[in-house]
């Protein structure tokens, strides 16, 4: 048995263990205010704050802007569930479950259809709609940034306009574009920068354009969504983009797809590449500490069997709240993680809030 898996091994924990106001700068407010009309689709409803007490933050919440719902929906794009997302379905989950806030997301099919204005368009009312949720409806809602990718001139430009002006809470990436995964060289400009920033970044899967619809009785998302996670966290990791860009702090869904029960194939082929010099160069503090620094999401991953392989593998600190609303609804995942027999009280309570915290403070 090779050293490096030794030492996983015997490293490895044991899987079973005993509403803030928004102030907002000038600059912002003056540009809410230009916004000018509502988006109707997130009229504000007449709905009371949270008699359940929210504390719990969800990472992974979707909503769907009247603009990118219009153009999916041209295109047969758009699942049903989601032409009837609005603002009182997300808060009424968010209450019965005790969400205090949802930090947003596009579902699929995100803004991309080979037409790069078009994106852009896409994307920059989108985050406008998202930041305009923020400021009314004051510590319910964050956002992830949408950038038009694979454009990446479009996408360092939406990334610095969201951040800095709209303070997205980090930005939002799909696991591939057109099969280039998150690694290839093609976006290290925009990995540069985020990384000179420190963001947060979240990743979502997809479908990679190999491997979609191979099976009409298994969906896409059922199998591919949760291998694609697992090709980008490779893509990052053995190109040692996690290593160059050691400041993003990346957020994978569902529990880090299949990764955590791969995690051995990932030992072995780097010990592979380590035998050349560039190839030890890309991972010049070994393939587990890159895994052990990304951080997970619980959506649709609130079982035993998922959870308890990530655990072999991260700490409960890099795990955290999520839903994948309006696919699954917050009362299962809650149900979830407290019955699944895995967690404390005190490592139940990191999950649903304090490990989110350290990389939102805002929501403090």
């Amino acid at each position: 048995m090779s050293s490096n898996l030794q030492r996983f091994r015997a490293e490895a924990p044991g899987p079973f263990r005993s509403a803030a106001p928004c102030v907002c700068q000038l600059t912002r407010r003056g540009f809410m205010t230009a916004l000018g009309a509502s988006i109707s689709t997130f009229a504000i409803p007449t709905i009371g704050r949270a008699q359940a007490k929210p504390r719990r933050i969800d990472v992974h919440h979707h909503f769907a802007p009247d603009m990118f719902a219009k153009e999916a929906r041209s295109r047969n794009r758009l699942p049903p569930n989601l032409g009837v997302l609005n603002t009182q379905l997300s808060l009424e989950d968010m209450d019965k479950s005790g969400v205090e806030t949802s930090i947003l997301t596009l579902p699929s099919p995100g803004v991309w259809y080979g037409d790069v204005e078009l994106a852009r368009k896409l994307a920059r009312d989108s985050n406008e709609a998202a930041a305009r949720l923020h400021a009314d409806y004051k510590g319910r809602f964050g956002m992830f940034a949408t950038l038009p990718l694979p454009d990446v001139e479009g996408s360092l430009k939406e990334a610095a306009y969201a951040l800095d002006v709209l303070k997205a809470d980090g930005v939002h990436m799909w696991t591939s574009y057109s099969d280039k995964w998150l690694g290839h060289p093609l976006f290290a400009p925009l990995l540069e920068e985020l990384n000179r920033r420190g963001t947060t970044v979240y990743t979502h899967p997809t479908a990679a354009a190999c491997c979609g619809n191979l099976q009409a009785e298994a969906p896409q998302a059922m199998i591919e969504f949760g291998t694609d996670t697992t090709r980008t966290i490779a893509s990052l990791v053995m190109t040692g983009a996690t290593a160059r860009f050691p400041d993003i702090k990346w957020i994978f869904s569902h529990a880090g797809g299949t990764m955590p029960f791969l995690v051995e194939r990932f030992i072995f082929q780097a010990e592979v590449q380590s035998k050349t010099p560039e190839g030890k160069a890309k991972l010049p503090n070994g393939v587990l500490h890159e895994l052990k620094r990304l951080y997970f999401d619980t959506a649709q991953a609130s079982n035993p069997y998922a959870l308890s392989s990530l655990l072999k593998l991260v700490n409960v600190s890099q795990i955290m709240f999520g839903t994948d609303f309006p696919y699954r609804n917050t009362a299962e995942h809650v149900k979830g993680l407290a019955e699944c027999g895995l967690f404390s009280q005190a490592e139940l309570a990191a999950i649903d809030r304090s490990n989110a915290l350290r990389l939102f403070p805002r929501f403090a």
